[in-house]
């Protein structure tokens, strides 16, 4: 009895979170809201509110379950090449309709909730994070770059410009605009060559 009980919930929970995109896309995340999707998706809005305390806390759970395929980093033994790879997949989830418009709603959402904005480092940003310093310290370690410099602040340095051009210029993140800015951060990371005696 408890597994089929149990079982009936997971079902209403992803005909809720379904809905919740499906809603997403047609009217956008500004129109959305919790009685619409109680509405379409059978459910009561008490229901959803015991489950989910806010359109932000829907929004990011329905987007996290599409099991997009992880934002893993591919190791070639170039970083550059690497992380150019990585970037570009994030990028085309980010940038590309129809989900596109709606993970940038999230973060937007982000700088007003103080739980969505936890709940997306958790569950999102911070292994992402995670992923990248991990794959920048082996980088370091075959000395793809150089050995003192601090991974953290390279983290900061790469993702800093992708979250100023959709939040603050409200600009779509291209793969032109990754490359670009890639470079610049290489120019500063990058293995340093030895000092001559008379340099």
């Amino acid at each position: 009895m408890a597994d089929k009980r149990g079982s009936r919930v997971a079902d209403r929970t992803d005909a809720i979170m379904r809905t919740t995109l499906e809603l997403g896309q047609e009217v956008g995340y500004a129109k959305l809201s919790i009685e619409a999707v109680a509405a379409r998706a059978g459910a009561g809005k008490h229901t959803i509110y015991r489950r989910w305390p806010s359109k932000g806390a829907l929004f990011l759970d329905s987007l996290l379950s599409l099991n997009e395929p992880e934002l893993n980093y591919p190791d070639t033994g170039d970083i550059e090449a690497d992380l150019r790879e990585q970037i570009h997949a994030a990028v085309d989830l980010l940038s590309k309709p129809p989900l596109g418009p709606l993970y940038q709603a999230l973060l937007v959402e982000a700088q007003q909730d103080p739980q969505v904005a936890e709940a997306l480092n958790e569950r999102f940003i911070g292994p992402q994070e995670e992923k990248t310093i991990a794959r920048l310290r082996k980088a370091r370690d075959q000395g793809q770059l150089s050995s003192d410099f601090d991974l953290s602040l390279a983290m900061a340095l790469l993702s800093g410009p992708f979250y100023f051009q959709v939040l603050i210029a409200r600009q779509p993140l291209t793969r032109e605009y990754v490359d670009r800015v890639i470079e610049a951060v290489f120019a500063g990371i990058g293995p340093k060559a030895p000092k001559t005696a008379g340099g």
